[in-house]
């Protein structure tokens, strides 16, 4: 089995007359250490996806599996540590918390999980972020750039299995766009991180290794580009 497998998802809203297929008998692999873009028009079903595949929701009827394991078997408790440290998520709005400076914001996941932060962790992701001159700014003291870095950290400290971004460029402008998928490429490859990026911009799907393309919930393509090294599959 690969490294994340998607089984004939479904997700439906409402009922009879009125029901709404935002998900339908969606399948596919993903490989260890693959960055994966999700495109689609808007109501295509890409967030429905990404939320599933992160465990914030839960398919109608299908599954996920996730290193061989059947996510949707666990419990609400379980669910809730399996985000915690399997599931790196990246929003757009960046969901961070206002009273917290950097550096807090950054190691919040690990110590939700009763842990105390590794020092020489939290340098190499202030260092990797180019935020050590941010690390005690509050998010409001901060760029929306430097906002989504600090989203990107938090998401990557505790290395997870996962990393899911939600439009992670869409609230900024090209050139803080530009750096924040550099620093995603990067640490897919230094890192070999799984990664699952929704996105709206085709240059920033075509610097992925592979693009799903999502309409009425269903996958309508799905192909390698020259960063992934293959032709159309």
């Amino acid at each position: 089995m690969e490294f994340l497998t998607v089984e004939h998802l479904c997700k439906t809203y409402g009922n009879g007359e009125n029901i709404v297929k935002a998900l339908d008998d969606v399948s596919f692999t993903v490989p260890k250490g693959q960055m994966t873009a999700i495109v689609g028009a808007s109501g295509s079903g890409k967030s429905t996806l990404l939320h599933i595949l992160g465990a914030v929701d839960k398919p109608t009827s299908g599954k996920v599996f996730l290193n061989a394991q059947d996510i949707f078997t666990q419990n609400q408790n379980e669910l809730a540590v399996f985000r915690r440290r399997q599931i790196g998520l990246i929003y757009q709005f960046y969901n961070l918390i206002p009273v917290l400076n950097a550096e807090e914001n950054i190691t919040l996941p690990c110590i939700m999980d009763g842990k105390k932060p590794d020092p020489a962790k939290v340098e190499e992701i202030l260092e990797l972020m180019d935020l050590k001159n941010r690390r005690s700014h509050l998010p409001s003291q901060l760029s929306g750039g430097q906002q989504q870095r600090v989203s990107i950290g938090r998401a990557l400290f505790t290395e997870p299995d996962v990393i899911l971004a939600d439009e992670p460029t869409g609230n900024l402008d090209s050139k803080n766009s530009a750096e924040i998928i550099a620093l995603l490429r990067r640490s897919n490859r230094e890192r070999n991180q799984t990664m699952i990026i929704i996105t709206h911009d085709e240059g920033i799907a075509r610097q992925c290794d592979r693009i799903l393309t999502i309409f009425d919930g269903k996958i309508l393509r799905d192909e390698m580009t020259d960063m992934g090294g293959a032709a159309d599959v």
